[in-house]
């Protein structure tokens, strides 16, 4: 089973720029489609965007279109979101799901995996 690990979470101004990363060991990661959900306390999760395991798929949230962006670099086995002009309603914890039979849709419930998350906060 794929587990993967998130990194790069922390604390970034309003306005600035943050990447988080995924990724698991194993060919089964390479063979997965990657999605991206965020918990912040008292909502639910939101799901962010997701890429196929060829990477030429893509999805992303009307909430992050045009500030965010996912990508995936298969021969580091990574996975990255890209954040741009955050601001105070990107804090959450950020956590990585992935879908063995390549599943890229918005249900959290769909997906084999969870990564334990990285923690975002956004400064004002």
């Amino acid at each position: 089973q794929v587990q993967p690990v998130e990194s790069g979470g922390g604390l970034v101004q309003a306005g600035g720029s943050l990447r988080v990363s995924c990724t698991a060991s194993g060919r089964s990661f390479s063979s997965s489609s990657v999605g991206w959900f965020r918990l912040a306390p008292g909502k639910q999760s939101e799901f962010l965007a997701s890429i196929s395991s060829s990477g030429h798929d893509t999805y992303l949230s009307h909430s992050i279109l045009g500030r965010f962006t996912i990508s995936r670099d298969s021969a580091n086995h990574t996975v990255y979101l890209q954040m741009n002009d955050v601001n105070s309603e990107d804090t959450a914890v950020y956590h990585c799901v992935t879908s063995r039979v390549g599943y890229i849709g918005t249900n959290i419930r769909d997906y084999d995996s969870w990564g334990q998350g990285t923690q975002v906060t956004v400064s004002s």
